[in-house]
């Protein structure tokens, strides 16, 4: 438990982030996550200023490559860029080459020649996010991919519970829902552990993939066993457009049994947080009443969100080549 403050306090020392490109949770250890954090909040200050501009990335380009629709995660990002000083680029994959057969590697090879300074990148494949990191010459962050991973999101999520909390290690949470098909619980969980948290997922049967337990986890299929003095809820969206066949057997059960509500919330502890990474779908997964209520912090996990893209983008920074390229 002590490990993980004494890596918190270390890291404000030396503020370096070893790694080139931002791929997932897995392989950074508890001190990279300490350093993210710990550049996030210095951004958190900046983005309530009037003047929110940073020079940072003064000169670089950024590519936003969405091949999932966002609205939330690509903004997020767009504004994080813009507001380090990058020239943001915003590929519709609708109507890209990809829409005509172009592979993932040459679209990479393509963009490649553009000399663009980072990539950002969300493919419904998981894996793909590396992939095209061995293809180019810049910085890759993963926005999401398939559902291995969304490193961000987990980043976001431990920055909010960090500022409520003061710290990650010896705290409760529980990832309720649809675990299955969820990269945002697979690196709440990755985070979560290295930050000597306990972690706890909460699903019915269906929606718990084979071997979890493997990822260090508790697992539960009853909500109030499930919440029991917990000190953080992580809802997670329900995601059916990932679903091939009946995972619920209806909205209404799943809510019933496996959504939170007030009297759910009252099995957590009594400051408990309550989160979701969004879209919500209110009165499938939450309570529109606990979403809006008190120990909810969703719409700080959004302002957070910013903060924790831009300290990404300033820490693949330090990587950056600051010679010209010679053709």
């Amino acid at each position: 438990m002590l490990k993980a403050q004494l890596l918190m306090s270390t890291a404000t020392k030396t503020q370096f982030y070893p790694h080139r490109h931002l791929l997932g949770i897995e392989g950074l250890s508890p001190r990279d996550i300490a350093v993210l954090l710990d550049f996030a909040e210095q951004q958190i200050d900046i983005s309530r200023q009037v003047e929110k501009k940073k020079s940072v990335l003064r000169g670089r380009t950024q590519i936003n490559l969405f091949f999932e629709a966002s609205t939330r995660t690509q903004s997020s990002f767009e504004l994080a860029g813009k507001r380090l000083g990058a020239d943001v680029m915003n590929m519709s994959v609708s109507f890209s080459s990809v829409k005509k057969g172009e592979t993932l590697v040459d679209t990479a090879m393509t963009l490649n020649a553009m000399n663009p300074d980072i990539l950002v990148m969300r493919h419904h494949s998981a894996g793909a996010a590396a992939l095209l990191a061995q293809q180019v010459d810049c910085s890759v962050i993963n926005a999401g991919d398939g559902a291995h991973e969304h490193p961000t999101q987990a980043l976001l999520d431990a920055l909010t519970i960090r500022r409520h909390k003061g710290s990650l290690a010896g705290l409760t949470v529980a990832i309720c829902g649809d675990v299955m098909h969820s990269r945002v619980a697979r690196s709440n969980i990755l985070l979560l552990n290295a930050m000597d948290a306990r972690v706890r997922v909460v699903a019915p049967s269906t929606l718990l993939p084979a071997g979890i337990e493997r990822l260090g986890v508790e697992v539960f299929r009853d909500m109030k066993q499930g919440l029991k003095d917990a000190d953080v809820v992580m809802m997670l969206r329900l995601q059916r457009e990932r679903m091939a066949g009946a995972f619920v057997p209806s909205v209404r059960e799943y809510f019933r049994y496996h959504g939170l509500d007030a009297e759910k919330l009252a099995w957590a502890k009594p400051d408990a947080l309550v989160m979701h990474p969004g879209p919500m779908n209110r009165g499938v997964e939450i309570d529109p009443a606990v979403a809006d209520g008190p120990n909810s912090v969703i719409r700080e996990q959004v302002e957070m969100g910013v903060a924790v893209r831009m300290a990404v983008l300033e820490a693949l920074a330090q990587h950056l080549p600051n010679r010209d390229r010679r053709g």
